[in-house]
Parts: C-alpha cells; structure tokens; sequence
C-alpha cells in the first residue's frame, strides 16, 4: 500500500471513529438527562446530572467534529473519573466491576484529543482539524 492510500485510510478510518463513538456516547446523556430508555432523568444539578450534559453534549461535539480536542479532553477525564468512583470500588479489572465501556471510552478520548476530528469534520471545515 502507497504511503498516500495509508494516508487516505488513516483519515478515513479517524473520521469514523469518531463518528461512532460520538453516536454510541450520546443516549448516555440522553438516558441521565431526559430518562430515556428506562430510566429516570438525574437531578440536573448533580454529578449525575453534570454527566449527562457532557455525555449528550459531548457527543454530539464529538460526533459532529465541532471542537473536537478540547471536548474530547474533557469527555475522557469524565471517562476516567466515571470509572474511579463508579467501577473500580466494585474490584480492580474492568471486565469484573463493568468498567470496560468507561475505560475505553476514556483511551478513545484521549486518541480523538491528540489526533483531532478529521477532516470530514466541522474543526475540519474551519481548518482545524
């Protein structure tokens, strides 16, 4: 494969990642703030409440490309936080206390933080991507 087409690819494939991430993490949001999909909206102010307006309007940041590296910089130290006081006094390993989406949504943040939106992106449109 030519170095370009690895280019190409490479664009691509941070593109969609953000994409889907930014699609998987909105009903997060959506789930704490509007009580959606079973359950009851969260105290807007509370640390609940806090989540799930970064959760909805996060995504849709992210998921839109629209200042992609300072949300994602946000959203993954929320990530982090979510998993130290929510998961981790339930054991140490993310598979035994259902950690894994936290902790990975974290790791993804972090990438979208130093890898920018991509140019199929709104911080691409203004030519910072």
């Amino acid at each position: 494969m030519s170095s370009r087409a690895g280019s190409a690819w490479k664009e691509i494939t941070l593109n969609l990642l953000r994409i889907v991430t930014g699609f998987l993490f909105i009903p997060h949001g959506a789930q704490k703030l509007f009580g959606l999909f079973a359950r009851h909206p969260a105290p807007l102010f509370s640390l609940l409440g806090l989540a799930g307006v970064l959760e909805f309007f996060g995504g849709i940041a992210i998921l839109t490309g629209f200042f992609t590296r300072p949300v994602a910089f946000v959203l993954s130290g929320e990530m982090a936080v979510a998993y130290w006081t929510v998961h981790a006094h339930y054991g140490w390993l993310p598979f035994l206390n259902h950690g894994e989406l936290a902790v990975l949504f974290c790791f993804v943040f972090l990438f979208l933080c130093a890898n920018g939106g991509g140019s199929f992106s709104i911080d691409g449109l203004r030519g910072r991507a």
